[in-house]
């Protein structure tokens, strides 16, 4: 078995907070994102971005009603270094 891997990039705070939320789904709306996290969109956006450049997540954009909607979706690279990072965090507060 794979040793777990800490993720520097998955650990900062809100996108930690970001990839938890995604992880038991299939995707949300960035709204529910922002809302959940209570930052702004930029802020969000930025997260995003961090994570998608990393191949963690995928954004899906289309119209509802008139409206650009976009959705966020961890991608299967992404849930599994999710996964691995959260093993890593146990086994580092279990020494």
């Amino acid at each position: 078995m794979r040793k777990p891997k800490f993720d520097s990039i998955i650990h900062a705070p809100n996108r930690l907070q970001i990839c938890s939320l995604l992880a038991p789904l299939d995707d949300a709306e960035f709204q529910f994102l922002r809302d959940s996290l209570k930052v702004s969109d930029s802020v969000l956006s930025k997260h995003i971005k961090q994570l998608e450049e990393a191949g963690y997540v995928k954004q899906r954009k289309e119209k509802v009603g008139g409206r650009q909607r976009t959705w966020v979706y961890l991608t299967d690279i992404g849930r599994s270094a999710f996964a691995s990072h959260v093993e890593a965090l146990k086994d580092i507060v279990a020494i």
